[in-house]
């Protein structure tokens, strides 16, 4: 009997050891990077021009720990960033479109809320707007992503520590009855402290007051410039993330989110070369997290995900066979959001001809109407068709249809535009299958203390659900 008792007992602490094994012990400081629209193809791509351009690969890629996740939403196959933001955030699938909320309406906590209830400061950074889906998955609860400025409101019930990156989508609270003013107004009536200039941003020191550190350029209004576009005087994702480090580094440690959301913008329109300096843009912020992690090596976890694929890249064009020419990428210098006003000028000009054009897509694109045959950037016969078709298609001449227009052949862009990326992508060894996400898995990795739980084939709400037994009180 003593025998069999000892066994039993011995199975017994066996097994308990086991769960004691799968629950991961607290971290001091976390991480969580999420490209939006971030899957494998964006990854790849990103790292096989970066290896030929620049000799070295994404910092991401090189990770110890890889895994990867499943997107879809509760009430669909194919996600929105606001189902898999809350899925990421809370743990917890829900239907397209809803905020911190589960499929039946009921309110959800993040990692981050939990992560302040357990005493640590949290930060929120995004290179677009902080009212945006997958931020506002962190501490909005919105049965609509597009109530954008009570979801906005919500920034000051959270408690959190830190905003930063992009603006407001509707800070002035317009075409909203109960309006209660304007978002910044709020913040300092508040006494939170605001930034919104390069100076104010390069002077914050930390605080015990809440901080609301805003782009000193907006590119659109509200978000960050495209890394592509950027100037000596523009704040970089990698600048906010290393200042959330000196704001909120403390003796109970920090969560930090940072979203590079204009990933997702790009491959909406198809702008591989425009993606690829997003996702650039991004490793370098997750490079500041990694140095601070080189720093407290045995208290630190980074975990990068993505939400979603978005555009349905593919590494590989029939027109090149077996061959990608990834470096050709790099004759474009302008995203097709600041190409477009450029172009736009010839556009609305009834006395201007295709001619017009041609300058334009040789300066900013690199693409050559005239010259050596075997200049690789030399648009063939067939490639100066197709822009010379998406040129009248452009300007309303000739007849399609409006809805193959929209849907299909432009995705409701520009047909001049989308057709001139095309041209170089396809170049490039690169084709596009949608202007919408996909229902693809994303990668998942991570690197630092109990990295190791992440690098299998999970769904997207374990994220949550692991890093919120992380955040708990340290010990």
């Amino acid at each position: 009997m003593k025998k069999l008792f000892l066994m039993l007992l011995g199975f017994a602490l066996a097994v308990q050891g086991l769960f004691a094994a799968d629950t991961p012990s607290p971290v001091k400081y976390v991480f969580l990077f999420i490209g939006d629209g971030l899957s494998l193809p964006q990854r790849m791509m990103t790292e096989d021009y970066r290896q030929i351009v620049e000799g070295k690969g994404l910092l991401i890629n090189s990770l110890e720990t890889q895994g990867f996740s499943t997107t879809f939403a509760a009430n669909q196959l194919i996600t929105d960033s606001a189902a898999s933001g809350t899925a990421i955030a809370c743990g917890s699938k829900t239907n397209v479109g809803w905020l911190g909320l589960d499929a039946q309406g009921n309110r959800l906590e993040s990692v981050a809320a939990v992560a302040k209830k357990n005493g640590r400061k949290v930060g929120i950074l995004s290179s677009v707007s902080l009212d945006h889906a997958t931020p506002a998955a962190f501490y909005a609860h919105n049965a609509s992503r597009g109530n954008t400025y009570d979801i906005a409101l919500e920034i000051f019930d959270s408690g959190f520590d830190l905003f930063a990156g992009g603006g407001f989508l509707n800070a002035d609270g317009k075409n909203v009855a109960d309006a209660k003013g304007n978002i910044f107004d709020i913040a300092k009536e508040k006494g939170w402290v605001v930034s919104r200039t390069k100076e104010e941003f390069n002077n914050l020191k930390p605080t015990d007051k809440p901080v609301l550190a805003i782009t000193p350029r907006f590119s659109d209004g509200f978000s960050i410039p495209y890394s592509i576009d950027m100037n000596d005087d523009d704040l970089t994702l990698a600048d906010f993330t290393a200042k959330a480090i000196e704001l909120l580094d403390n003796d109970n440690g920090f969560f930090i989110m940072v979203e590079g959301g204009k990933i997702d913008w790009m491959c909406h329109a198809n702008d591989a070369a425009t993606t690829i300096h997003e996702v650039i843009g991004f490793d370098d912020a997750v490079k500041v997290a990694y140095d601070f992690a080189q720093k407290h090596p045995d208290e630190t976890l980074i975990v990068i995900t993505g939400d979603h694929e978005t555009g349905g890249l593919t590494l590989g064009f029939s027109g090149t066979g077996y061959q990608s020419y990834l470096d050709r990428l790099q004759h474009q210098n302008i995203s097709l959001i600041n190409f477009q006003p450029i172009y736009q000028k010839v556009k609305d000009n009834k006395e201007a001809s295709f001619d017009d054009v041609k300058p334009l897509v040789t300066q900013y694109f690199g693409l050559k109407f005239d010259g050596d045959d075997n200049d690789n950037m030399k648009l063939t016969e067939y490639e100066v068709e197709k822009l010379k078709e998406g040129f009248k298609r452009s300007r309303g001449e000739g007849d399609y249809s409006a809805a193959e227009n929209k849907s299909i052949l432009y995705g409701g862009y520009d047909p001049f535009l989308i057709t001139l990326l095309h041209v170089l992508n396809n170049k490039a060894g690169i084709a596009w299958t949608s202007f919408a996400h996909t229902a693809m898995p994303v990668a998942t990795s991570a690197y630092g203390k109990n990295a190791e739980i992440f690098g299998n084939m999970s769904d997207n709400t374990d994220i949550s659900k692991r890093l919120k037994m992380m955040v708990t009180k340290l010990k």
